[in-house]
């Protein structure tokens, strides 16, 4: 059963912030990049990172990781078109990196209002493996077709961190850093020697039905095949049986709601967040679904 397009561009109209409606209008064909610049600027801040709730469980002004992450996400979506923006945003990564190359889970937030505990009471002293990974692996996406973010030494030295802490791991992750870290060495896979090894460690962790729980989330909250493992032309993929694959994306299709949008399953931490969520959720929803040839 295909999905109704045109109800989920209706459904982003009345729920999605502009930065979201922009990308689901690049992605079905619009030939300008520049509206998701426009928008993406409304959360940068003079320093080149960005904040302002473009992590929407994290609504502080101050440029963050999380922010960061979101950034390259949308950064990536106009490719092949590039935007100084990008390596701008690396120059503000590598002033806030750690001596080790990592990235902190989140900067000390001055106002905590209506963001997620996680990220106000993070230690902004310690790498994390989970947002170093994700900012990491964005930026590499973005270093493909980027020459500016391919040679700034951020990317290197972040993903330097994340292939020696992935290779230093004893146990399974935490399901949200596990799925940082299956991102980052996917998109490493072809410049890293060691990464396709590591790739196939982590593999060991995933259950044969391709769903992991994430402990401490949400009632039923777990992560599954199309969540680690998207787009059917990565090496990723390659760690899911094909039936555990397509059974996800019968589901992700039937998921669409009667007003056109997606829901997650997790919690949102302000009523902005909850609707900003379900925009973000939808662009994913309907990219995914594209790069599987099922809308």
């Amino acid at each position: 059963m295909p999905i109704d397009l045109p109800a989920a561009v209706s459904f982003m109209a009345g729920h999605a912030r502009t930065l979201d409606r922009r990308r689901l209008e690049f992605l079905l064909g619009g030939d300008d990049p520049g509206g998701v610049l426009a928008a993406l600027d409304g959360y940068r801040n003079p320093d080149g990172g960005y904040g302002w709730g473009l992590e929407p469980d994290l609504r502080a002004a101050e440029s963050q990781p999380g922010g960061a992450l979101h950034a390259l996400e949308a950064l990536g979506d106009i490719a092949p078109a590039t935007s100084p923006r990008a390596v701008e945003l690396c120059d503000w990564l590598a002033s806030v990196a750690l001596p080790d190359g990592g990235l902190a889970f989140a900067l000390p937030v001055a106002d905590a209002a209506a963001t997620a505990p996680f990220w106000a009471n993070a230690d902004p002293a310690a790498s994390s493996l989970q947002i170093t990974s994700y900012v990491a692996g964005a930026a590499q996406r973005v270093a493909e077709f980027d020459p500016a973010v391919a040679g700034h030494e951020w990317p290197a030295r972040a993903t330097r961190y994340c292939l020696d802490a992935i290779a230093a791991l004893g146990a399974a992750p935490h399901a949200i850093a596990l799925n940082a870290a299956l991102g980052l060495l996917d998109a490493v896979f072809d410049t890293h020697p060691e990464a396709p090894a590591l790739l196939r460690r982590l593999g060991e962790f995933i259950p044969a039905d391709g769903r992991l729980p994430v402990a401490g989330g949400a009632e039923g909250e777990s992560l599954g095949a199309l969540d680690l493992a998207p787009f059917p032309d990565r090496p990723v993929r390659a760690l899911f049986a094909a039936d555990v694959v397509e059974r996800e994306l019968e589901q992700l299709v039937a998921e669409q709601q009667d007003d056109g949008g997606w829901r997650v399953d997790f919690a949102s931490y302000s009523p902005a967040a909850a609707l900003e969520w379900r925009g973000y959720a939808t662009v994913h929803a309907v990219h995914v679904l594209r790069r599987n040839g099922l809308a």
